[in-house]
């Protein structure tokens, strides 16, 4: 299953976008023809490969008519799902169909979406104090996974972002940003590209170098209604260990101010 190409990695790719492209299709290359292949439909990158190179075995298309109405059974019914974001929609959809191909029946299928727990540090919601919800999105370190992230929020967002950067383009998420966030919070060691890029388009900046700053500087920016969003469009090795490190850590700080507040 290939999800999406979009530019992520590209400082080990030479700066080239078509170098990361033909990585990610490394997984068709060993495939045969009786194997099956579930692409995106709607993915410009897929699209463009898909029109210039020779593709291997049966390939499946889900595209925006898969998810546009949910993710209907066989009978027509709407499934279930636990999980925020058209992109997790999509991605519902594809795994859905991975499962068809196997054999699975659609009464196990529903079982599955209804009951599906996500992995943390992916939209993950760790609390909400005196009407803010915080959520943990470390795993977002491409520009296109906040892309999704924002696209899911449905409340003024306060957003945390910032880190090692890989390259990254800000313009293709400069309108959503416009739109949805209220006030930007930059955490890394060096926030000069984030800061220039988002200057005129955030109504509200800091800039911070320490996760505890950065939490409470977001904190101090939200109100009732808001999400303080993590999602910070960059690796997180400047300073922490990993994404991992980053959310776990962002998880005990908000923790903290319930404590605090108690």
């Amino acid at each position: 299953v290939l999800l999406n190409i979009t530019p992520d990695h590209l400082d080990r790719y030479e700066y080239k976008m078509e170098n990361y492209v033909a990585s990610k299709f490394r997984i068709n290359k060993n495939q045969g023809a009786e194997d099956f292949f579930i692409i995106n439909g709607f993915d410009p990158e897929i699209e463009k490969y898909k029109s210039e190179h020779s593709i291997n075995g049966k390939v499946l298309t889900v595209d925006d008519q898969d998810t546009n109405q949910g993710i209907l059974s066989k009978d027509g019914t709407k499934f279930e799902l636990t999980i925020k974001g058209k992109h997790n929609l999509f991605n519902a959809a594809c795994a859905v169909t991975a499962c068809r191909l196997i054999g699975i029946d659609d009464d196990q299928i529903a079982l599955g979406l209804k009951t599906f727990v996500n992995l943390p540090h992916r939209l993950e919601t760790i609390a909400i104090i005196d009407g803010v919800e915080y959520i943990n999105d470390s795993k977002a370190t491409n520009v296109d996974s906040v892309y999704y992230a924002l696209g899911a929020m449905d409340k003024p967002v306060v957003w945390i972002a910032g880190g090692t950067d890989k390259g990254n383009d800000y313009e293709p998420i400069a309108a959503l940003v416009k739109e949805k966030v209220k006030a930007l919070v930059c955490m890394g060691i060096d926030n000069s590209k984030l800061l220039t890029f988002f200057e005129g388009i955030v109504p509200a900046m800091e800039d911070c170098n320490t996760l505890q700053d950065a939490v409470s500087k977001a904190t101090s920016l939200a109100t009732s209604g808001d999400v303080v969003l993590l999602s910070p469009a960059c690796a997180s090795f400047d300073l922490f260990k990993n994404y991992i490190d980053r959310g776990d850590k962002f998880k005990s700080q908000v923790l903290s101010l319930i404590n605090t507040n108690n």
